[in-house]
């Protein structure tokens, strides 16, 4: 008899998974849905093969909720390796390795310090981003002649960590869609030399950080408010309109209703109720 890898009925779960490096998110995810015996699940927060770290990882309903988490700001552990030059800023593609100047420590700790607020950066062509439908990793390994349009990302802090040539080791807090690639070359432009990254691990997205897998409680990471509701339990789990009358609060929004073994997500809008989430199982 072949034995069954997957639970019939899916469950919810809400966990941080470490993924290694040199592995994609992707695969990783298959991993994890092996493990929990579960093919229902989603991750929030691509990671490249390259970093490892901090991935999100939902299983059954709670792979819904992931627009509605608190996944900001997301904080990374760095190393550039100094002299060496990556067509992806990464030591997947090493086009050549140098011999680099010493550099003054004081210099790069001021200088990593001054790596806040808004910049103006040029993504890798190696990333998820799209040219024209298609991600920009997949035209450069093809060989296609493209450019990347500048963007801007917010760096809320950014913390030297150590320097031992040809070494720099720094962290870095970013809003979403931010590239520690393209702020390591960011850094290495305004010290005057060339490197690439050869480490890169995400710590957290948020407040979610890597605890050994630990079942995680979607209600504490949940960026919506709590609305009263005066109705019965039974309405909203048949899934029935909503009354504004039987809301504690009218005003226009995202509201989160809680009750002992399920929640829902609802949205007011000139004063209509509509379901966003119904009948969440905890």
């Amino acid at each position: 008899m072949q034995k069954r890898l997957y639970n019939k009925e899916p469950l919810n779960k809400l966990v941080v998974v470490k993924k290694p490096i040199f592995t994609s998110s992707n695969s990783y995810l298959n991993k994890i849905k092996r493990k929990y015996k579960n093919k229902k699940a989603g991750f929030s927060g691509t990671l490249d093969p390259f970093a490892c770290g901090c991935l999100i990882v939902a299983f059954g309903q709670y792979s819904k909720l992931f627009k509605y988490l608190s996944k900001t700001p997301k904080t990374y552990k760095a190393v550039i390796w100094l002299g060496v030059e990556s067509d992806s800023f990464d030591i997947e593609n090493v086009t050549s390795i140098n011999e680099s100047k010493i550099l003054d420590k004081q210099t790069i700790i001021k200088e990593i310090e001054k790596l806040k607020g808004e910049i103006e950066y040029t993504p890798p062509k190696f990333s998820a981003k799209k040219i024209d439908g298609k991600r920009a990793y997949d035209l450069a390994r093809e060989g296609v002649e493209f450019e990347m349009k500048k963007s801007i990302m917010n760096i809320i802090d950014t913390k030297f960590i150590n320097y031992n040539h040809p070494f720099i080791t720094f962290e870095a807090s970013v809003s979403e869609g931010s590239y520690i690639r393209s702020l390591a070359q960011i850094l290495c432009k305004r010290l005057n030399t060339s490197g690439t990254l050869s480490f890169l691990e995400r710590l957290n997205e948020g407040k979610f950080f890597y605890e050994n897998e630990k079942d995680l409680n979607p209600l504490d990471y949940l960026d919506i408010p709590t609305v009263k509701y005066l109705g019965t339990k039974e309405w909203l789990f048949d899934g029935k309109k909503i009354s504004l009358d039987y809301l504690e609060t009218k005003e226009d929004g995202k509201y989160l209703i809680v009750f002992d073994d399920f929640f829902s997500i609802i949205e007011i809008i000139d004063k209509e109720v509509n379901y966003l989430l119904n009948k969440v199982l905890r």
